[in-house]
């Protein structure tokens, strides 16, 4: 069959399927996000293995596509009147949650015997989550509560804390083996953040001004779709995080341009559309094999990371006075674990050769558990805590 073929009859097949499990996620417990996964299992190379070669070798496209706009309606979601009153609790909850996590994971690894090397870097890489996961379940269960927004808040500044807490990591097991106390790769990070940072600001200002000028009040998907890619290449370009970049672009947005009415309509009418091909081909990666060799020491990051987003949630809630159904659930809610630490991990194992196999054993077979059990628990979380 021509490749062109392939392609079209794949995705327009993915799209209406996806549209089927969006529905039947609507009459079941499980999330769309699993449900997607799940799917991609059966059609894949796990399953029946109907996905062509030309359509699954483009997932790193779709993958980076999905993330920028992801990124972008975080950003939306960081306005001045969204940060008045919760702030502190954002910032408490995503460092609390962080450290607490990384804590848990490491100290617990190093009790049971794993070298302090190994239980340093899983600690940091367990401190990420989802991004794109726990968007999909706060849209999908449309509950535009405190408790919501709050949780995307969080997840914003999430992978931030996570990258800073990596780059330290990875400074301090060089010392440990005796490398000296160079911290060049914790000043990479920090340049990757702040150079980050600098191209959304230099994209977002003038893009406030700019943009939603051509339909009065509000920007053209071609806008949209436009500054987002712009960013997003630039920043691969540049080797600098995407996703940071387009969070602080569409930060920026949100807050300046005055004479939007609503400055990320444009982008939502498309996004779930990238979101169905993203998860079904994530599902379609997924190695279920992992899972049969997770051993103790997958048992045990699988339950530290838990205890740890949770009681750090729960104890940085409590020190900013979030409400208790907050407290409660906030944790529970930031289980999904996707991408960015595989990526932390292939960093870990290429600074780290001597460790390399057992970081990336656990990380892989660990990320498959929390990709397809944590968006169960963040829709749980949401129901639960309403307007808490």
């Amino acid at each position: 069959m021509d490749p062109s073929s392939q392609f079209l009859l794949t995705i327009g097949g993915i799209l209406l399927l996806g549209l089927l499990v969006s529905v039947l996620a609507s009459r079941t417990f499980l999330p769309r996000v699993t449900l997607l996964l799940l799917l991609g299992l059966l059609i894949g190379e796990q399953g029946f293995n109907i996905i062509p070669n030309v359509f699954a070798d483009r997932f790193d496209i779709i993958a980076d596509m999905t993330l920028l706009m992801v990124g972008f309606l975080l950003g939306g979601k960081l306005t001045r009147d969204a940060l008045k009153e919760s702030a502190g609790q954002v910032l408490w909850i995503a460092i609390s949650a962080a450290l607490l996590t990384a804590l848990f994971v490491a100290v617990v690894l190093m009790a049971i015997g794993i070298s302090t090397e190994v239980a340093i870097l899983l600690g940091c890489v367990a401190s990420a989550t989802a991004p794109a996961a726990i968007l999909d379940v706060v849209s999908e269960s449309r509950r535009q509560s405190r408790f919501s927004n709050l949780l995307l808040s969080i997840v914003a500044f999430d992978d931030v804390v996570a990258l800073v807490l990596f780059g330290v990591g990875v400074a301090v097991v060089k010392t440990l083996n005796g490398l000296g106390s160079d911290t060049f790769f914790l000043f990479h990070v920090l340049g990757d953040i702040g150079g980050a940072t600098l191209l959304g600001l230099l994209i977002g200002l003038p893009a406030a001004y700019l943009t939603g000028r051509i339909k009065e009040g509000q920007p053209m998907l071609t806008e949209a779709l436009g500054i987002v890619f712009l960013c997003g290449g630039l920043a691969i370009w540049f080797n600098v995080s995407y996703l940071i970049a387009t969070m602080v672009m569409g930060a920026v947005i949100a807050n300046l341009a005055k004479h939007h009415d609503y400055p990320f309509h444009a982008i939502e009418g498309i996004e779930s559309l990238f979101m169905v091909v993203f998860f079904v081909l994530a599902g379609a990666s997924l190695e279920l094999a992992s899972i049969r060799e997770i051993g103790l020491i997958g048992v045990v990051f699988i339950l530290c990371r838990c205890a740890g987003k949770y009681l750090g949630a729960w104890l940085g809630g409590s020190i900013s006075h979030t409400a208790t159904l907050t407290r409660r659930w906030m944790g529970i809610a930031l289980l999904p674990q996707a991408g960015v630490p595989i990526g932390m991990a292939l960093v870990a194992s290429s600074q780290f050769p001597e460790h390399g196999q057992i970081i990336l054993s656990v990380v892989i077979s660990t990320t498959v558990f929390f990709d397809l059990i944590g968006p169960v628990f963040t829709r749980l979380a949401i129901e639960r805590a309403g307007e808490g």
